[in-house]
């Protein structure tokens, strides 16, 4: 295969092609689940939900449901045939509330108590917005009108709640038990640290506002299977969902997604609700049936991004150099477990960042709270712990009145020392600091940083704030057997490919890289391969599309299939011209041998003549990979991103407001499938970053106060819609955005040596973050480290401010 493998140069690689359906996307023509057309007979569910942040359910009336116009069936949690849980880990994860108990009497809430596999808490609501029953009507508007009568129907005993993680840690309320990551002797060092500084930090949630929400399509299939149309990032997770919700062998069960119109991990795990309740409709009326939840409904049953909360503590020598660090993290994980665990495995195994810690104490808490369960976003935990790192880093900098740069490169990891992380793996990549030098100098940055000083010395109100942030984030799953990939590639007699794979598309390109791998291994132009729709019914137990291994893994499968028919015709051909199949190129259409050049469709009919096969399943296993989950060590990624982001933003200090004036981005893709694709990539992540630590802002009805009445609403997720939630906009974007890759072969074997791009920009705009702090600490001449909160909206900055100038004002010697 490595012979094989040095073909001719192909335009298919490396070019910066448009995505595969972009003339597609443009023209309005590329099918999504809601755009199939209908068959004949089918019916639309909606979702009953819970007006109540946790109670006890005491009655339904669901006779009253049943008698609204077009409904056709009401049904609870009684009618799922199978076990009613969609958890992707831990079993606790209801489809539809249940309505029963056992003995109220005598058997304790589940909810209130730290067991980790309680199952399903019958007779419970643990969110507003639970799901508790589904209307099945004639059509989508009638199904809506019934379910949002779910208030007056549902009667439910009120039962003690709490929205904060902090509140869940203090009842030592956890989702999955407490992790624990240590490295030396953390206090010992801390203790001879010639400096010692500890604080909190809060960090905002945000959701996923895909653009395409939730939607699951179930049609009956003969002899009780079921064909399930759902946008999701895990056919095969959902095909066992649906299976164990029905009853029925996974064979039974086909899940088909051509494309979503965006994922960002929401539809990694939580698509299987909407899944199962459309196929046990389906099941039993025996006709399709559809759910797609308005966006409203979607996002307040439907997690997000896990907030946390930080305490830490560090100490630290003259020039900023960490010599010990302890830190509690505390994850809302929401009212089930979800995937709170491998988020808070992330967050542990990224704190360190791109820094070497010699000794360090790390704590991660996945808190039980009563919202909506948080799962899976872009990142997968890695943002949160590595962003308080960068906040500890620029308040020692602070501290020693120092630039933050020099200190965050003092305490880089080395190449052939200090070069080992906390979890015990080796960095065998390491190229961060290069990188960061070169960023440096292309952004003008010791230059910028005296220009801003010039320009706060001189503007009272308004300041600017300047910072350089780096990343290493690690690719693979932390689960090393959801590290493979399975593909299918057909060569037609007309010398057509067609290629299927386990991996998702939407939208960030991967089918797109996954033609061009098999257009080059086959010398083929793009226009000859297609990839097809991703099915369970064609590559099985595949693992979900997320943790930016969609390129790594898929390709390198459908590269593996592709390289079987490429031996398989070189060895036809080799020996009518004296040759081994081993100096047989495939390039430009054709192969070659020698002078010879013969058309690959010429050779793809005489293989067929031959009875040679033309079609090859292909897999792909990352190699080297080991986790312990019990002790948190072993070599849990296979290579790491690096990437470094420099921006200088505007604070308007009587309104709280920002502006980004300007930021330079280099990022590591290595040798680039497709630079326009990882540009877009880029520059995608750097913005929704962006808007997850500036205005991406989730708020929640206040519970009452003791002795006090509850408000109306409370425990509800206010911010439920476009009207309420702000992502960013074009108005957003910096005013000048200079995007680099950092275009080098990656050392690890990965598909033709590039890097997954998918997650890792996601950590660059903790520039933006760092330079609104930046800009506020000018406010107090940097003497002051600012109190920030992310999301750094105006209330966050103008409270930093109050809090830096009350500072100000006690501070010894104040006027």
């Amino acid at each position: 295969n490595q012979a094989l493998g040095s073909a001719l140069p192909n335009q298919a690689l490396g070019s910066a092609l448009p995505h595969e359906s972009a003339h597609l996307h443009v023209a309005g023509a590329a099918p999504y689940v809601d755009d199939l057309p209908e068959l004949a007979g089918t019916l639309h569910a909606a979702l009953g939900l819970s007006p109540v942040v946790h109670g006890r359910i005491t009655s339904l009336d669901v006779e009253r449901l049943r008698q609204q116009p077009g409904v056709v069936a009401v049904l609870t949690a009684a009618d799922i045939p199978g076990p009613n849980d969609c958890g992707p880990i831990v079993h606790d994860d209801p489809i539809l509330a249940n309505l029963s108990w056992p003995d109220l009497a005598v058997v304790a809430d589940p909810c209130e108590r730290p067991n980790f596999q309680t199952g399903a808490c019958q007779g419970l609501v643990r969110h507003v917005g639970q799901p508790v029953f589904a209307v099945i009507a004639h059509t989508r508007e009638q199904a809506r009108r019934a379910a949002a009568l779910a208030p007056e129907c549902l009667q439910i005993t009120p039962l003690p709640a709490w929205l904060g993680a902090r509140e869940g840690h203090a009842q030592q309320q956890y989702v999955v038990p407490p992790m624990h990551l240590l490295r030396g002797d953390a206090a010992a060092a801390m203790a001879a640290a010639p400096h010692r500084l500890s604080g909190s930090f809060s960090l905002g949630g945000q959701e996923q506002f895909y653009l395409e929400g939730q939607i699951s399509y179930a049609v009956p299939q003969e002899d009780g299977g079921m064909l399930v149309h759902c946008s999701t990032q895990h056919p095969s997770e959902m095909q066992l969902a649906v299976a164990n919700a029905l009853r029925l062998a996974a064979h039974k069960v086909q899940v088909s997604c051509r494309r979503m119109g965006g994922g960002f991990g929401g539809k990694e795990s939580q698509s299987a609700l909407f899944a199962c309740v459309a196929a046990v409709a389906a099941a039993k009326l025996g006709r399709p049936v559809k759910l797609r939840p308005d966006r409203d409904d979607d996002i307040q049953i439907t997690g997000g991004r896990h907030p946390f909360e930080f305490d830490w503590q560090v100490g630290f020598d003259e020039q900023g150099r960490l010599l010990g660090v302890e830190v509690t993290m505390l994850a809302n994980a929401g009212h089930s477990a979800d995937l709170s665990a491998p988020v808070m495995t992330r967050a542990l195994c990224h704190f360190d960042n791109a820094y070497w810690l010699p000794h360090v104490a790390m704590h991660g808490y996945c808190c039980r709270t009563h919202s909506r369960s948080n799962t899976a976003f872009r990142g997968f935990g890695g943002p949160q712990g590595a962003l308080v790192m960068e906040m500890l880093i620029d308040s020692i900098a602070r501290h020693l009145q120092l630039d933050a740069l020099p200190v965050r490169q003092l305490n880089f990891y080395g190449v052939t020392e200090r070069c080992t992380t906390p979890y015990g793996q080796l960095l065998e990549d390491n190229i961060i600091t290069p990188l960061v030098a070169q960023l440096a100098t292309d952004a003008a940055y010791a230059q910028r940083r005296a220009a801003v000083a010039k320009f706060n010395a001189t503007s009272p109100v308004l300041k600017r704030g300047l910072a350089l942030t780096p990343v290493k984030f690690g690719i693979s799953f932390n689960v090393a057997h959801f590290n493979q990939a399975g593909a299918l590639v057909h060569v037609y007699v007309d010398g057509s490919v067609l290629v299927n794979h386990g991996g998702t598309e939407m939208g960030q390109g991967l089918n797109t890289k996954v033609a061009q791998v098999v257009a080059h291994t086959l010398g083929l132009p793009m226009a000859r391969v297609r990839v097809s729709a991703t099915d369970t019914h064609k590559v099985a137990n595949t693992s979900a599309t997320a943790a930016s291994t969609g390129a790594d893994l898929n390709g390198k499968a459908a590269e593996n299939a592709a390289l079987q028919i490429r031996q398989r015709l070189a060895e036809l051909v080799a020996p009518a011209h004296g040759a081994t199949p081993d100096d047989v190129r495939f390039a430009d259409g054709h192969l070659l041998i020698g002078d010879s050049r013969l058309p690959f469709t010429q050779v793809v009919r005489q293989a067929y003549e031959a009875r040679v096969q033309l079609w090859s399943d292909g897999h792909y296993a990352t190699p080297g990979l080991h986790w312990n989950r019990d002790t948190l060590q072993g070599k849990p990624f296979f290579y790491f991103a690096y990437g470094a982001a420099c921006a200088e933003v505007l604070v308007d200090s009587l309104s709280g407001e920002h502006k980004v004036l300007r930021v330079d981005v280099l990022h590591d893709v290595g040798q680039s499938i497709n630079p326009a694709i990882d540009l877009g990539q880029v520059e995608g992540g750097f913005i929704q970053g962006m808007g997850w630590l500036t205005t991406e802002t989730l708020w929640w009805q206040p519970l009452a106060d003791a002795g006090q009445p509850a408000a109306r609403n409370a425990g509800r997720l206010m911010t439920h819609a476009p009207s309420t939630y702000k992502i960013p906009t074009a108005n957003d974007m910096p005013r000048e955005f200079n995007v680099q890759l950092y275009t080098q072969p990656n050392p690890a074997d990965t598909v033709h040596r590039s890097k997954a791009v998918g997650e890792p920009p996601i950590l660059l705009p903790f520039s933006v973050l760092m330079a609104i702090r930046d800009a506020v600490s000018a406010l107090g001449e940097h003497r002051i480290d600012p109190p920030l909160r992310a999301p750094a909206t105006p209330e966050a900055v103008l409270d930093a401010i109050d809090a830096l100038r009350l500072a100000l004002n006690t501070a010894p010697g104040a006027v």
